[in-house]
């Protein structure tokens, strides 16, 4: 059976949008689907389906003013620190255990490890959970940096390596190491400037 390119840009810009509604992150969902809806328009006004192409130009609008939106929203981020047996901190790592693996396999909360612990809040909402240890005076061994889907954007790493780096930086430390767990992992840190050692780890060097 063959298609005309009139049906493999129709199945395209559908199979985009599909995807896009499979996503978790607000922000992925967005690009994907104005992505899909802009290719969906041009479809329906080109080939003469106009009420496709109007319904995906209201898509398209409504993509760019919501990305707009959350790109200019001027968020508060804060850090609540938290003792190691925290009873939220113990649900919350229960309740995204699941995910939490997919990122950081094999991963165990050992109370008795962790010298710094704290949420990250956006806007007062728990977005993000970040856990580390030092491992010598000048070294900060990172164990555990999730944030949840929503918010998957990376705001969190920026606020954590360069807002609050001070605070390392005040109580000595001078690098911080993590383990490179997954490739979606890797990812995060490369763009957050970590770069990998002789010894396989990722370091970030921040005095």
């Amino acid at each position: 059976m063959e298609f005309s390119i009139i049906q493999i840009i129709g199945y395209v810009s559908s199979i985009i949008i599909a995807i896009s509604m499979t996503l978790n992150s607000i922000v992925k969902f967005r690009w994907v689907n104005l992505v899909g809806a802009t290719i969906m328009a041009g479809y329906g006004f080109v080939f003469g389906a106009i009420p496709v192409g109007i319904l995906n130009s209201f898509i398209m609008a409504a993509d760019i003013y919501y990305l707009v939106k959350i790109y200019s929203k001027n968020e508060k981020f804060e850090t609540l620190e938290i003792r190691s047996d925290n009873r939220y901190l113990l649900r919350f790592l229960s309740f995204h255990n699941k995910e939490i693996q997919f990122f950081f396999p094999e991963f165990n909360y050992k109370p008795e490890v962790n010298t710094i612990s704290f949420f990250v809040l956006r806007d007062m909402l728990v977005t993000g959970i970040f856990l580390a240890h030092k491992i010598d005076v000048n070294t900060l061994c990172v164990g555990l940096d999730y944030v949840i889907p929503e918010y998957r954007d990376f705001k969190n790493g920026k606020y954590i390596y360069k807002r609050i780096i001070n605070k390392f930086i005040e109580s000595g430390i001078t690098k911080i190491i993590t383990d490179g767990n997954s490739k979606q992992y890797i990812t995060y840190l490369e763009k957050l400037g970590f770069n990998k050692n002789q010894k396989g780890m990722y370091e970030k060097k921040i005095a």
